[in-house]
């Protein structure tokens, strides 16, 4: 049968197979080359053999998948260049600053479990992390987003419960520590009634940059929100103070005060310093927006590490440190701006039988105290609970600096403080800082 395999062949297909040859045909009709197509029926007898079967590769296996993964990734970093130091210290706080954000709702209700503090049948006080709001309008995970999922894994998953978390005294996005949540609306309402008055004893430390003088005191200055203009329009809280030096600069004159302003007092104690560093505690009588931090900044001239907002007043901009600091932090100054904010919420005291005597102090950070070691800063050790627990309910009889009324002991903070040009202020205390 040397014709035109396009012809049409009704006979029998194996007749038809035995008669063609194996090599290539000349078609008479066709100009080119035919070669000869085998049959449905032969290439499924040829899938059957017993042959092919042994020629097909095994599946994968998941550990064979691993080991492979695995395998890569070692390639991979062993061709990598070494990183350096400073890169390193840069990957270390990008990590502890923002591995809780945009997370899922179930990873963070996680963590926050994980660092259940204190509990009992009407508070709960948790670790903070950083970079979490307590409360976010724009869809974000945030800490109140995620208390039904929390409240679920304190009851446990397979007990049907009620129980709510409600939060009762707040923290910012940048802080770190204990956070005060209630199980009712009641114990809102009495947690907020003992810290309106100051039954609710909370301390921060914080690591500056400058040492405060005097070592201990009390800042009592009023708090107002002003606009920022220029290049980059924005609010910051700042100073309004009811008293100036006199135009003799031996006395006091009382201003008028800003109808807007609200009352601010923080109490200080440096606990240690070294190097132009300090680890100050921090103990807010009042509850205005950024506090403690205004009052470091513009009270005392001692900025709090990580405090990008306020290192600066006529702009944003990320924090400016000398490069004897920065070679401590181990940092650049171009890479300054993932440093994040010293502000640790470190004790809850709430002295109270309806609520329960609480008393808790949090763990620092990692990167806290990293700080705390690469600065050479100390903390003294503190006191058993029970003891310092009295320290706290019985009022200590310790001698203050009221900053309204005694500003003649620190010259150079008070007499900036109270001029009327802020620039001037900004600009002088950062000379006094970088020098």
């Amino acid at each position: 049968m040397n014709r035109c395999t396009r012809n049409l062949f009704s006979g029998d297909w194996n007749c038809l197979l035995r008669a063609l040859p194996k090599t290539q045909t000349k078609c008479h009709r066709c100009s080119g080359t035919a070669l000869i197509s085998f049959s449905r029926g032969q290439t499924t007898a040829t899938a059957q053999t017993p042959d092919a079967g042994k020629r097909e590769k095994p599946p994968l296996r998941a550990i064979d998948l691993a080991r492979k993964v695995r395998q890569e990734k070692s390639s991979t970093g062993a061709a990598e260049p070494p990183v350096s130091g400073s890169q390193k210290r840069v990957t270390d706080l990008k990590r502890f600053s923002q591995q809780l954000q945009n997370v899922h709702p179930n990873v963070l209700a996680k963590h926050l479990c994980r660092g259940v503090l204190y509990q009992n049948q009407h508070l709960v006080v948790i670790n903070k992390p950083y970079g979490v709001r307590l409360r976010d309008s724009s869809g974000e995970t945030s800490i109140t987003s995620v208390l039904p999922i929390l409240a679920k894994m304190m009851d446990g998953v397979k007990v049907k419960s009620e129980s709510q978390l409600l939060p009762s005294l707040g923290l910012e996005k940048e802080m770190t520590g204990a956070l005060l949540l209630a199980r009712s609306e009641e114990a809102v309402e009495r947690v907020l009634e003992l810290n309106r008055t100051n039954q609710v004893h909370r301390k921060f430390w914080v690591v500056t940059v400058g040492v405060p003088v005097p070592s201990e005191g009390t800042i009592d200055i009023p708090i107002v929100e002003r606009e920022v203009t220029g290049s980059q329009p924005h609010y910051k809280m700042a100073l309004s103070p009811v008293y100036r030096m006199n135009d003799a600069g031996d006395g006091l004159a009382k201003v008028k005060g800003n109808r807007q302003s609200l009352p601010a007092v923080t109490k200080y104690k440096v606990l240690d310093s070294h190097s132009g560093c300090s680890l100050v505690e921090l103990e807010p009588l009042t509850g205005v927006k950024h506090q403690m931090r205004v009052h470091m900044a513009f009270g005392l001239a001692c900025l709090i590490l990580g405090d990008h907002k306020y290192s600066h007043w006529s702009k944003l901009a990320p924090q400016k440190l000398p490069e004897r600091l920065l070679g401590k932090l181990g940092l650049e100054q171009s890479k300054i701006r993932h440093l994040p904010l010293h502000l640790h919420a470190r004790q809850l005291t709430i002295p109270n039988i309806a609520l329960g005597n609480v008393n808790v102090r949090c763990p620092m950070p990692k990167f806290f105290t990293q700080t705390l070691s690469r600065l050479n800063l100390t903390f003294p050790k503190e006191k058993d609970d029970q003891r310092h627990c009295m320290n706290v309910i019985t009022k200590r009889q310790s001698t203050t600096v009221n900053m309204n009324s005694r500003l003649k002991d620190c010259p150079f903070v008070f007499n900036h403080l109270y001029t009327k040009d802020v620039e001037n202020v900004f600009m002088s205390l950062n000379h006094n800082l970088l020098t």
